[in-house]
């Protein structure tokens, strides 16, 4: 990783907002890019600039934009869907056929940088009161949010969340909100279970450390209606077979760093176990946005470490080696 003078961006079209970026968030998958040049059929070419998590102040605006205007603190949504093909029609414009996504191969350049150029449509403005930090976690709040919306209703709801990293926090703070009853956890790492219990988990457990599956069996003896995968590992899948009760419905959020992942056909079908995989979100990021700015979700905690833009290899290898109990990692670019 190394820094790098380049030409300012310009506005291309009139919809365009150039943006002065004010955070960044180091996320998992800017991780993988670093660590292992690519994501599944998504392969790095150097140089390539990473970062999608971001929070801005708008600098400039085109001729045909309405509702924002230079000096507005935005949230951004990294993906630009094209609008017109049969995805976005029919309301998926996060499998948009021609989406464009901040710091990602083949489609966009990432946000880890002084400014960007955004379509409006990917600018919310944020309340007084949220804060440039709090904008930045959005885009992993509004996953949470969505992968929430994917599962089942939730009052009443008893959930296992496995991999308590920023994306499942995401997804315990929504739930809880929604009204899931009871909400157990799970991570490799203490500390962040300690953080998840301070988020409204009713039971954390390591499985390195105990049977997680027997644990949570003993105080779910129907087992659970619902388990969020958020880590990526093969270990949290097989767990989440064994927790689900017949009908119940896996939320595949994490994004596993090996091509293919393998399920017990018998348990799955038997079981009519739902496997729901979470592609981002879709038409969230507003609803995030007002959460976080009614104080129904505080965002805060989840912020453990700051760099400034200098010092990002550092912060990305303080992510990738989990170290000093890193759970969100920001990179502070402007004011």
């Amino acid at each position: 990783m190394e820094m790098v003078e380049a030409p300012d961006p310009k506005l291309e079209r009139d919809t365009d907002v150039l943006l002065d970026i004010n955070v960044v968030g180091v996320c998992g998958s800017d991780v993988h890019y670093y660590t292992t040049g690519r994501i599944g059929s998504q392969v790095v070419r150097h140089p390539f600039r990473v970062g999608h998590e971001c929070s801005a102040t708008v600098r400039e605006v085109g001729s045909k934009v309405t509702g924002l205007k230079p000096g507005d603190l935005v949230a951004v949504d990294p993906a630009a869907p094209c609008g017109e093909c049969d995805q976005c029609k029919c309301g998926r414009e996060h499998t948009c056929r021609n989406l464009t996504f901040l710091g990602t191969p083949g489609q966009g350049e990432g946000c880890l940088c002084d400014r960007i150029v955004m379509p409006a449509g990917s600018c919310f403005p944020v309340p007084d009161g949220v804060t440039p930090e709090q904008a930045a976690i959005i885009e992993p709040l509004s996953i949470g949010v969505y992968s929430v919306q994917l599962s089942i209703p939730m009052p009443g709801a008893r959930i296992a969340i496995l991999g308590c990293g920023p994306i499942g926090l995401s997804v315990l703070m929504p739930a809880r909100v929604q009204g899931a009853e009871k909400i157990y956890v799970t991570d490799r790492i203490d500390d962040r279970l300690r953080v998840a219990e301070k988020a409204g988990a009713c039971w954390t457990g390591n499985p390195d450390k105990e049977d997680v599956v027997a644990a949570v069996s003993e105080r779910e003896p129907l087992l659970l209606d619902a388990v969020f995968e958020c880590c990526g590992r093969q270990q949290a899948l097989d767990q989440a077979l064994e927790l689900l009760k017949p009908g119940g419905k896996l939320v595949i959020v994490g994004i596993p760093e090996v091509d293919r992942v393998s399920f017990s056909i018998d348990k799955l079908r038997r079981q009519e176990i739902c496997v729901q995989n979470v592609r981002r979100q879709n038409g969230c990021v507003q609803a995030a946005i007002d959460l976080v700015a009614s104080g129904n979700v505080d965002v805060d905690f989840m912020v453990t470490h700051r760099f400034p833009l200098e010092r990002t290899k550092e912060a990305y290898d303080m992510v990738h080696n989990y170290e000093d109990g890193v759970v969100k990692a920001i990179i502070e670019v402007g004011e």
